[in-house]
């Protein structure tokens, strides 16, 4: 696999693995495999779009014949979640995260951005206890769909709101994992999760050691993965362990590696297809999205995308900034900050995830979480492209400054030493 991205032979396949490492190609790939999947399962041929997601594959002595959209959920999403755990284990390791002063900020704006929206869909659905088990559904952020908005509005954030953002996603992911880990596990097999656990411990051992090679790992890692869906713990939550193994720095530090290799896959199909089979869900028209919007489940997955996020997450940034020594950048306003809150609100691919375990066996409920998901996600965005965008003359100077270069020697002035 590395040498399909290192050698010249391969000009048009490495200038793509380039592009798909870009957040906002992988968001627009989302943007799109979302809508065509909209578009087909509410179009005459909606029967066979339902017939390919449902068609099942896979040996059923090990209990993996699984429809092609379980395939893309269990499957394809734990090598995005292997890419999330080495991109988590690099930040607390090597990142922002890793000075706790600096991360204190944000980290309790991510937990005050999963509360609030949690607390709101429990409000909205206390009258209608059957869909109280999707909670968790308006508490997750999707990175890649939140920077597609925002390349999509050309609107360049300043690297202090930009690292909010994304430390604010990191951190968001790691709470989502532990959520989907704890509280939708329905049963546990013991046996089959410490054999899980002793293959990621084995996978760990041979990549701290510098023998990763690929016909080494693949067959470890996928045997861990299949242990873990048969312990009946969510299969993804191996990539993540897996990924948390993979040593940042020292001699066979090689985090930036697997990263490298993996983003163009995770991004340019396994989150594409995974939005594709998550995001088909037949509205039946007019009077069918009228009546799932009236449904407490779609509205409290709307509520608490578009409000509980900024509540949550301006709320805690603002009482941590009035109650503590914590402040702003003096180059940002708290309108910024609201921005920055409502992308927060953009919750899809994790949001989906969750929407399937919570509501597993009841389409009615599935197809109101998609739309709630797929509605506040849209509404979270357009509002961010407003306060936003409302701010790019500011944005634009702020860029100015960090990225001036009055020497010319390939170092902006913002980090020359300063000479008093």
């Amino acid at each position: 696999m590395a040498r399909l991205f290192t050698r010249g032979s391969w000009p048009e396949a490495k200038r793509v693995a380039s592009v798909l490492r870009q957040e906002t190609a992988g968001g627009m790939l989302l943007l799109i495999a979302a809508a065509a999947a909209l578009i087909w399962a509410n179009s005459p041929w909606s029967g066979l779009y339902d017939d390919i997601s449902e068609f099942r594959i896979g040996p059923a002595a090990l209990h993996l014949d699984l429809s092609i959209a379980a395939w893309a959920a269990d499957g394809l999403l734990a090598i995005f979640f292997f890419v999330v755990g080495v991109e988590l284990k690099r930040e607390f390791v090597a990142g922002d995260l890793r000075d706790p002063a600096r991360a204190a900020l944000p980290i309790l704006a991510a937990v005050g951005g999963m509360v609030a929206p949690a607390v709101i869909y429990v409000l909205v659905n206390l009258r209608a206890p059957d869909g109280l088990a999707g909670w968790a559904v308006p508490t997750a952020t999707d990175i890649a769909f939140a920077l597609a908005i925002l390349a999509v509005i050309s609107t360049h954030l300043p690297s202090a709101l930009r690292t909010f953002l994304l430390t604010l996603a990191v951190v968001d992911d790691l709470l989502a994992i532990t959520v989907i880990a704890v509280f939708y596990t329905d049963h546990l097999a013991p046996v089959p999760l410490l054999l899980a656990l002793l293959c990621i411990a084995v996978f760990g051992v041979v990549v701290q050691r510098g023998l990763g090679k690929w016909w080494v790992l693949i067959p470890i890692g996928v045997t861990a993965w299949a242990l873990m869906h048969a312990s009946g713990v969510h299969a993804t939550v191996a990539g993540v362990l897996l990924g948390f193994t993979v040593p940042v720095v020292g001699r066979y530090a090689s985090a930036v590696r697997f990263e490298h290799l993996l983003r163009p896959l995770s991004a340019g199909f396994a989150v594409p297809v995974f939005a594709f089979f998550a995001a088909g869900v037949t509205v039946g028209g007019l009077s069918g999205l009228g009546h799932s919007l009236g449904d407490a489940v779609t509205l409290g997955v709307i509520a608490g995308l578009v409000l509980g996020k900024p509540i949550g997450i301006l709320g805690t940034t603002y009482l941590l900034a009035r109650f503590t020594r914590a402040n702003l950048d003096d180059n940002l306003a708290w309108r910024d900050v609201l921005g920055v809150s409502l992308l927060g609100g953009i919750g899809f691919t994790v949001s989906l995830l969750i929407g399937e375990l919570a509501f597993e066996g009841n389409a009615t409920a599935g197809a109101d979480v998609k739309i709630g998901v797929l509605m506040g996600s849209v509404l979270a965005g357009l509002l961010a492209a407003v306060v936003l965008s409302s701010r790019n003359r500011v944005y634009r100077r702020i860029q100015a400054e960090e990225t001036r270069d009055a020497d010319n020697d390939g170092i902006p002035d913002v980090y020359q030493p300063r000479r008093d």
